[in-house]
């Protein structure tokens, strides 16, 4: 049984609602996968530590971060993506642990968020195929 942990940015509760649902759903479809954890965080910029931790647990063998970073007024979205993006690629390499993107944005408003919470399934069957097609270490 493929052990999945979430870590999901509640900034935007519900897209992070609906994130998380669809990711729920998609581990649930798979007979072989199943969430054990979930841990929320404030927002998107606070997805890397709680992948780290998650990632460092024997036990799970991979982890699908959930989120959405909504446009404003400045480039913020940009800089918060970008670098949370570069640091779950980096946790994955490091801790040999799958850490899939299911962030939205950025560039994105929240109504166009709203159309893409599949991005929350996608996460999750990223982590899975992950899993299955990876060569043991």
């Amino acid at each position: 049984m493929t052990a999945l942990a979430l870590v999901v940015a509640r900034f935007y509760d519900e897209i992070a609602d609906s994130l998380e649902c669809r990711a729920r759903k998609t581990a649930a479809e798979h007979a072989t996968a199943q969430i054990v954890d979930v841990v929320p965080v404030p927002g998107v910029y606070d997805v890397p530590l709680a992948a780290d931790r998650l990632a460092r647990r024997a036990e799970i063998d991979a982890v699908a971060v959930l989120g959405a970073v909504i446009t404003g007024d400045t480039d913020h979205d940009q800089v918060v993506a970008h670098t949370v993006a570069q640091q779950c690629c980096a946790i994955s390499v490091a801790q040999d642990t799958p850490v899939t993107f299911g962030c939205l944005g950025p560039g994105m408003s929240a109504a166009e968020a709203r159309e893409r919470i599949e991005y929350g399934a996608a996460a999750v069957s990223a982590a899975i195929d992950m899993i299955e097609s990876l060569p043991a270490p």
